[in-house]
């Protein structure tokens, strides 16, 4: 179960990735097909599955800097479909859990921003929580007071306001507020933002208040989460719903159809992606929702999505350019990717004007070169891909593009890796010493995901490497007050920030350090897990093969990669270089085996729960 452990993995970076830094790295169709992959061996092999699996959870983990707060009722996200077919297999479903009911049916804007919930008691807007992990949030309240349109009371009129009230929906950037951010941002000489959805992200993690209120978030509410108190208003269906959240004062979208059976759903996503150039937010598709809710109690929901809704993704908006050139780009592990560098077009609410290639054999197989007229579209409206070329638009000397048999940093010769997984056949470049691969190593260690360093960002990392004062990540931790000073843009203040950040990182914990190093296939999930068998990092150097393979999600390629790395005389002395630099490297995770007093005095019992509960259906339950 190798594959499995390998998607259980990759899935789990990709979810940390789009949910908690809110920097997505794949398509939304190549993550689906992922997670079928996943979601398949699952079901094939039921004894095998991971408590831990993406499958059995929503999300990533909660942000530093926010406190972490429980959901009062688990907060999902919705599964997708791409097609007819597949929305069609869907309603059948439904209609099979529900076979003497006649179904109700919404179709609702799925609106690109981040989920929110916001909770009132006694009418009063107390907490406000992101997503998270679907059971854990990070209470932003104070930047959710910001927004103009969330009221701090409830409009009751003469009844009396619930005792609680959670409602949950999405916060988003308009395009023209997105639009005005940038060209703002572009005056004060500060990067854009890529897309409205990132921004949102990005303005709700900020930990002053007073900078989010400058900028332009919105939001819309569509669903409901604890109640108590609502009496008579106790809403039967999500039209309802809708109608009493309005009544209430709180923002709804005016966009939204009734429907019976699947011609009328189809009728109703065809008037709304005619109407989505006309929005004033990013749209990647409708969500389909079954409308009684009594029924919806009926049907369920899986472990991350409710089994009542789903969520249809409109086609990638697409468009026409000519590709300049292109280049090819040296990651931290040596990986050779070639980009598309394109004249500007617009698509989907962003200028694009890079794109992905994803790999020579990507090039090779849609005869892509230089010069060409190309289509990209963003696919899953996230991440800028080439579709085709034009053929009929290219001029006769058009070479085919040679992919480069050395490294464009360092010029060593390039090694062919050819990959299982999602990967493909790739290129690498094999010296550790090439400076792509060093700033890229440098930069991930200082990552907020790894070993967390303030201020460790792509320019001065780019300074430090090329003066020649930073080699290696040990090098970071032999830096002084002055040699930071002496660099571009780095006065006294950011400097002393920086030494900070690398006192502070001598503590970190060991899975950090271990996914810091940025060893091959080991993630921040991998590393965890190696280290709740490790007391620290000497007793991890002591393991070997078959102790590693042993642990569980650490397969033969991970062991081997690990084993590799640790037995390689010039990662040992770096590793010594860091220990001598005062990093303590040792696990909070570790987990002594074998203790009898550290086993919990249920552990191998079977629970089974009869009768009722009085808030969860059995399903759910």
């Amino acid at each position: 179960m190798e594959r499995y452990r390998e998607l259980v993995q990759l899935i789990g970076q990709l979810d940390y990735a789009y949910y908690t830094l809110a920097q997505p790295t794949i398509s939304d169709h190549e993550y689906d097909r992922l997670y079928r992959e996943l979601v398949e061996l699952e079901e094939a092999f039921p004894e095998q599955r991971d408590p831990d699996s993406p499958t059995q959870r929503v999300g990533g983990k909660p942000l530093e800097g926010f406190d972490s707060v429980p959901h009062a009722l688990p907060m999902m996200s919705l599964d997708n479909t791409y097609s007819r077919d597949e929305l069609q297999a869907f309603l059948k479903r439904v209609e099979k859990w529900l076979p003497d009911q006649v179904l109700e049916w919404t179709v609702e804007p799925k609106i690109d921003g981040v989920a929110i919930s916001l909770r009132y008691e006694s009418g009063l807007f107390v907490r406000g929580l992101t997503r998270g992990d679907g059971t854990h949030g990070d209470d932003i309240t104070q930047n959710l007071r910001t927004l103009r349109r969330i009221p701090s009371k409830l409009r009751i009129g003469g009844g009396s306001a619930p005792e609680v009230l959670e409602v949950r929906g999405e916060v988003f950037m308009s395009r023209a507020g997105f639009l005005r951010l940038n060209q703002q941002r572009s005056a004060r000489g500060e990067d854009p933002f890529a897309n409205p959805r990132n921004a949102t992200a990005g303005s709700l993690k900020m930990l002053d208040p007073r900078e989010v209120a400058q900028r332009p978030l919105d939001i819309m509410l569509y669903g409901l989460g604890e109640c108590r108190g609502l009496g008579q208003a106790q809403p039967s269906s999500q039209l309802r719903l809708l109608e009493i959240l309005d009544s209430l004062g709180l923002p709804v979208s005016p966009h939204h159809w009734a429907c019976h059976g699947s011609s009328a759903i189809f009728d109703a996503l065809g008037s709304l992606e005619a109407l989505r150039p006309e929005l004033d937010y990013e749209t990647d598709g409708a969500v389909i929702k079954l409308n009684q809710l009594d029924l919806r109690e009926q049907v369920g929901h899986t472990a991350k999505a409710p089994r009542w809704a789903i969520a249809y993704k409109f086609a990638a908006e697409q468009a026409q350019t000519r590709l300049k050139r292109i280049t090819v780009q040296v990651g931290r592990t040596g990986a050779l990717t070639p980009v598309a560098e394109l004249e500007p077009v617009h698509v989907s609410g962003t200028m694009v004007s890079r794109a992905t290639l994803h790999n020579a054999e990507e090039i090779r197989r849609k005869d892509i070169r230089q010069g060409d007229q190309v289509i990209i579209e963003k696919a899953g409206e996230i991440i800028p891909a080439v579709v085709r070329v034009v053929p009929e638009a290219r001029s006769a000397d058009a070479a085919i593009f040679q992919f480069p048999t050395s490294c464009p940093e360092c010029k060593t010769p390039a090694q062919k890796v050819v990959s299982t997984g999602a990967l493909g056949v790739g290129w690498r470049c094999p010296n550790p010493d090439c400076p792509a691969q060093v700033r890229g190593r440098l930069e991930h260690w200082c990552s907020r995901g790894a070993m967390d360093i303030e201020g460790g960002g792509s320019v001065l990392i780019e300074q430090l490497v090329a003066r020649g004062l930073v080699l290696d990540v040990a090098d970071l931790y032999r830096l002084t007050q002055v040699e930071l000073e002496s660099l571009e843009r780095m006065g006294e203040k950011s400097a002393r920030n920086f030494l900070a950040g690398l006192e502070k990182s001598k503590s970190q914990d060991l899975w950090r350090l271990l996914f810091g190093l940025g060893i091959l296939h080991v993630g921040a999930g991998v590393a965890k897990t190696i280290c709740r068998h490790v007391r620290d990092m000497q007793a991890l150097m002591s393991c070997g093969l078959p102790e590693l393979v042993s642990m569980p999600e650490v397969g033969g390629v991970i062991a081997e990669s690990v084993v590799s790395w640790l037995e390689d005389t010039r990662n040992r002395q770096l590793i010594h270089r860091l220990e001598s630099a005062g990093l303590t490297m040792c696990s909070s995770l570790f987990i002594e085996a074998d203790t009898p007093s550290d086993r919990h005095p249920l552990a191998g019992t079977t629970w089974v729960l009869t009768g009722t509960l009085p808030t969860l259906t059995r399903q759910q339950a």
